[in-house]
């Protein structure tokens, strides 16, 4: 696995947008609000033009989308890139690549959502790390939530233990200013799903946004069953987090991934809060993880801290991670080998 160089106290942060750029003045408020209090830690900002155009909820077309983020892997001034923002079309954008600039560059790339569409495409073709993390705007936040603060941390290279956090924010909160805090109104609890006392799970980590990750299943754009096979003494972990799938969907989306054969050697799979839980048969969410996983003992940790309602941990992908859940509690700890 290659681990590209952490951001010095004087780094460089590359800001580009991949899927949706700055919709409206909110948007650009916090851009300019984040990237001044990292400026204020010594961080220095370059920022590519689609960070602050639109079109629908495209930053630009995919040819732009796709130059300005090699761009900012040419970029020797560059040392991380964190997308601006998540959004639905980032895939567009992948047939316009060039994967030898990345490969000839390595650099971190951080972002959730709809980033995973080129973060799981780096991680499992170019054997390249990549961070399924917070996007930019967040930095704008007035007061930094701890997790936003482990977040730079591990960035910066100091890998922090990661521990669940006391609350979360149970579905979307309309930004009114754009440097709100979280508002945390719902009690964390990471459950282990067959009903364990305690889960603990060691193994080389991929995952990301599950809606993404099965529109690349199959395609030219990932390389899981190459990733399973070359870490396979190390076993996986995965994690998933689902943003706008049903209930139903994650039962079929599993049963095709099982049928790929992307379970093999898996040591644990962890399950992020989801976004919507509908259905249309009166399933719920955890029921759905249950029933794709029936029958085969593979310990599985649901309502984890990752993903669409935060706060969210930061998960290295291609690291080393052992995870760990019970009582409700859980963490997360990341080695680079």
């Amino acid at each position: 696995m290659i681990y590209p160089k952490f951001l010095n106290n004087n780094g460089t942060i590359g800001v580009t947008a991949p899927s949706a750029g700055a919709g409206d003045e909110i948007d650009i408020f916090r851009i300019e609000n984040a990237t001044k209090k990292l400026n204020k830690l010594g961080i220095n900002i370059i920022e590519t033009p689609n960070c602050r155009t639109s079109f629908g909820v495209r930053s630009s077309d995919a040819k732009t989308r796709a130059k300005e983020l090699e761009s900012l892997f040419e970029n020797n001034d560059v040392d991380s890139i964190v997308c601006l923002a998540g959004g639905e079309f980032l895939v567009e954008m992948l047939p316009y690549i060039d994967f030898d600039v990345i490969k000839n560059n390595p650099k971190w790339l951080q972002g959730f959502s709809d980033v995973t569409g080129i973060s799981f495409a780096i991680t499992t073709l170019l054997d390249i790390a990549t961070i399924y993390g917070y996007n930019f705007k967040i930095y704008a936040m007035e007061e930094w939530h701890e997790s936003i603060k482990n977040n730079l941390e591990i960035l910066k290279g100091n890998l922090v233990e990661q521990i669940s956090f006391e609350a979360y924010e149970n579905g979307r909160v309309e930004r009114t200013t754009g440097n709100e805090l979280f508002n945390l109104d719902s009690k964390v609890n990471w459950i282990n799903l067959n009903g364990e006392e305690k889960i603990e799970i060691k193994g080389r980590i991929i995952g990301g946004c599950l809606d993404l990750i099965n529109h690349l299943a199959g395609t030219k754009y990932e390389n899981v069953l190459g990733f399973i096979e070359k870490y396979k003494e190390d076993g996986i972990i995965w994690y998933f987090d689902n943003c706008e799938l049903s209930c139903e969907d994650i039962i079929k989306v599993m049963w095709k991934f099982k049928e790929m054969g992307w379970f093999e050697h898996t040591k644990g799979i962890v399950f992020g809060r989801t976004m919507l839980d509908i259905s249309g048969t009166g399933l719920t969410f955890h029921e759905a993880v249950k029933t794709a996983f029936d029958g085969m003992n593979i310990p599985i940790i649901v309502d984890a801290d990752i993903g669409h309602k935060p706060p969210q941990m930061t998960i290295i992908n291609g690291a080393i991670a052992t995870i760990t859940s019970e009582s409700g509690k859980g963490s997360a700890l990341f080695e680079l080998k």
